[in-house]
């Protein structure tokens, strides 16, 4: 399992009944979670998530599909939390959604340190002009981190210009200015389809595609049925001197060791290593499951 417990401006305090209770920054949430299925536990005794401290904020799901947050308790509207990835300190913009997130997924830190490193050592080793390719890339986290890391180039593609904003304004607030990053408004696959015509080759590609979305065309499509032929095309652009290629997904249709052997068959040669996302529960002791990660690397 890969496991993000380095956090200091986050914390997963509590998770059971369906929900957890976190803590970003001096701010606490309570949001649905599908895979929270055991009970509260504090000292030793089952209680109800109503039993514990009022939170900021609460979401609750509607009947008619979405939700809505409930604030209990004064904070702003949007606010900041860092992670030190590596010693690189990287700062978000974080903000209660009308989708439960915050826009920021810190099961993913085990995913920004392990391509940091890469890079970093990449670099230390005489590698030249390094490129990554961020696809469904939201708020850039990982963007954040390959550019804090001494990526050469970072492209970072999504279809929401909203989104991308936002990923800006996190490259400004973690003092990257001035790193090469590119962003890109646009369909991830036309994208592709596009980098591929062009002869583009990148050294380290990074997907979280979601469960469900459209094609090129409009056509919708679900992730189970399209995530290999995905890999495989975004393979044609993998360089010959690749670092990594790493696959999330949260779609529960697909396991961490199904992405695993897509991955094996779709990218020839090289190692993978496929595991479930994980956060500490810190004030119960367990872990909490969030999704899964496929990482094929060169060596």
């Amino acid at each position: 399992m890969f496991i993000s417990g380095n956090w200091k401006d986050y914390e997963l305090l509590y998770a059971g009944g369906g929900e957890k209770y976190e803590r970003w920054g001096n701010v606490t949430l309570r949001r649905p979670d599908p895979q929270a299925v055991w009970p509260v536990i504090r000292e030793g005794k089952e209680i109800s998530m109503d039993d514990l401290e009022k939170p900021s904020a609460f979401y609750t799901r509607s009947d008619k599909g979405g939700g809505a947050w409930t604030k209990l308790k004064s904070f702003p509207s949007t606010w900041k939390v860092s992670y030190d990835s590596l010693g690189k300190k990287l700062t978000f913009i974080v903000e209660p959604t009308a989708f439960k997130h915050t826009g920021l997924f810190p099961e993913q830190a085990s995913n920004w340190d392990f391509c940091g490193d890469l890079v970093e050592k990449a670099k230390a080793n005489g590698k030249k002009d390094i490129k990554i390719l961020n696809m469904f890339a939201y708020t850039g986290a990982q963007t954040l981190a390959c550019a804090a890391h001494g990526a050469d180039e970072v492209v970072h593609v999504d279809a929401s210009k909203g989104m991308i904003a936002r990923a800006k304004e996190n490259i400004k607030e973690s003092g990257l200015e001035d790193r090469y990053v590119r962003f890109i408004a646009e369909d991830c696959m036309k994208f592709v389809e596009r980098e591929i015509r062009r002869g583009r080759k990148y050294d380290g590609i990074i997907m979280d595609p979601p469960s469900y979305g459209r094609g090129p065309s409009g056509e919708l499509w679900k992730l189970e049925d399209s995530f290999y032929d995905l890999v495989k095309l975004c393979a044609n652009l993998i360089s010959d001197d690749p670092l990594f290629f790493i696959a999330s997904s949260y779609a529960t249709g697909i396991t961490a060791q199904a992405s695993g052997q897509i991955l094996k068959l779709a990218i020839p040669g090289g190692r993978v290593d496929a595991e479930e996302l994980m956060l500490p529960v810190s004030k119960m002791g367990v872990l909490l499951p969030c999704g899964q990660t496929a990482r094929w690397t060169s060596r």
